[in-house]
């Protein structure tokens, strides 16, 4: 059973899952799990897997439009070393988004694996399904960076990887485009995955329109335009934000969010496309 399945069944079990993050009260909460195998690949350093997988969580909350409260994290290891800078990669993140890293837990373990909890607060949480045909279909900063960090690292390029890998959750640019917003998600599992899943979440279809802004990264790795499409749109990792909202309140938006929000599409009826044609529901999966 892959990751797409098994998530399948367990909404049958928990009806109230399916967004970034569980709303409780007036509060959001979430969580993630990430480890060498999958998450960080080898020159990946401990302040960068501190950095990231916190801010993975806190990217959840940015997907709410809601702002962090908090953040903890449990750590497990063959060993302990790295831990301090693990915490301080940890720390610099929350502090980038205005937010603390309140503590943990350690275990020691076969594998390094980072689980990651963060508290966020709203009164208006935004969800995946409230989209609606004719809405424009925006995305915050650029798409790639974290495929074409893998590559360098691949390279050996281990410094300039290091560095796409540390990404600002998108927190300030999700408080801005809450009040717009009628649906919103973190592009964590790719461009194509984040409009399938915003698709089926808010019963509708998606046209989507070249040209992507695909981070720059992207243009010195990529061999060929299939591998840049592969890095943009497919490969995911990049925890952008993916939102739609009514065409006459994009200008707005724009203005009030810090980072670049680009449109890609419009909502449709049914259907999910790129140029027209039909766009594969493909990207980042955890195992299989």
């Amino acid at each position: 059973m892959d990751e797409q399945t098994a998530l399948a069944v367990l909404a049958e079990q928990v009806p109230s899952a399916g967004d970034d993050a569980a709303v409780v009260g007036e509060h959001v909460l979430t969580t993630d799990m990430l480890h060498d195998q999958t998450d960080f690949p080898a020159g990946t350093g401990s302040y960068t897997v501190g950095w990231r997988a916190v801010g993975a969580s806190l990217s959840d909350v940015a997907a709410m439009g809601a702002e962090p409260v908090g953040v903890v994290a449990a750590y497990g290891a063959p060993s302990f070393g790295g831990v301090e800078s693990f915490v301080e990669g940890a720390q610099a993140v929350c502090e980038r988004v205005d937010t603390a890293y309140v503590g943990g837990d350690l275990d020691s373990h076969e594998e390094r694996t980072v689980a990651t909890t963060a508290l966020g607060r709203t009164d208006e949480p935004v969800s995946r399904s409230g989209a609606q045909p004719g809405d424009a279909v925006c995305v915050t900063g650029t798409l790639g960076r974290s495929g074409a960090a893998c590559r360098l690292f691949t390279a050996g390029e281990t410094e300039r990887a290091n560095a796409l890998f540390r990404f600002d959750p998108r927190v300030g640019a999700g408080r801005a485009l809450a009040p717009h917003a009628t649906a919103m998600m973190d592009s964590s599992d790719g461009l194509a995955r984040s409009l399938h899943q915003l698709a089926a979440a808010s019963d509708c279809g998606i046209a989507a329109e070249s040209p992507l802004p695909v981070h720059d990264a992207v243009e010195s790795v990529a061999a060929d335009g299939a591998e840049r499409r592969e890095l943009g749109v497919f490969f995911g990792e990049d925890f952008e934000l993916v939102c739609a909202l009514p065409p006459n309140q994009v200008s707005d938006a724009r203005e009030k969010t810090a980072v670049p929000l680009t449109r890609v599409g419009t909502v449709t009826g049914a259907g999910v496309t790129l140029d027209g044609d039909p766009l594969p529901d493909r990207g980042y999966t955890h195992g299989g």
